[in-house]
C-alpha cells in the first residue's frame, strides 16, 4: 500500500453549513437560471415565458424546480381566476437577497472567458425591484 492509500480522506458534512444550506435551496439544473431570469425582469413571468427562455427544459423539470423554489420561499406563484388559467412567478425578498450571489457568479464567469464574450446584465436589485 502506498502512503496515500493509508491517509484518511476527510469528507466534511456540508449539510450543516451555510454553504450546504445554500446548495440545497439553489442547487439543481435550473434553479439558478430561473433566479437569474426572474431577477432580470421587472415584471412577473408566466410559466411558458420561463420555459422559452430556458430552451430545452422539460415540463416536469421546470415544474419541480418552480415548486421547490416556491416552497422554499424564493419565488411566489400567483394564480389568477381566469380562463384560460394564468399563473405568474416572481422573486420574493428572500429570492432577491440572492442577487449579489448571482452578480458575483456572473462576474467570475466573465473574468474566466475570453474578451469577446457577452457580458452579463447587471442585476442591481435597487434599480430593478424598488
Amino acid at each position: 500500500m502506498t502512503a496515500f492509500a493509508k491517509e484518511e480522506i476527510i469528507q466534511p458534512d456540508l449539510s450543516k453549513t451555510g454553504f450546504g444550506y445554500t446548495l440545497q435551496k439553489i442547487g439543481g439544473k435550473y434553479k439558478i437560471s430561473i433566479l437569474y431570469l426572474l431577477a432580470l425582469t421587472k415584471t412577473p413571468l408566466r410559466y411558458n415565458q420561463i420555459r422559452r427562455e430556458l430552451n430545452n427544459v422539460t415540463y416536469k423539470s421546470l415544474t419541480n424546480a418552480l415548486q421547490d423554489m416556491t416552497s422554499d420561499g424564493l419565488i411566489t406563484r400567483k394564480q389568477f381566476p381566469e380562463i384560460p388559467p394564468r399563473v405568474e412567478y416572481q422573486l420574493t425578498d428572500l429570492g432577491r437577497s440572492l442577487v449579489p450571489v448571482l452578480d458575483a457568479m456572473c462576474l467570475w464567469g466573465e473574468q474566466q472567458l475570453d474578451n469577446g464574450s457577452k457580458k452579463c446584465e447587471s442585476l442591481n436589485i435597487h434599480e430593478q425591484h424598488v
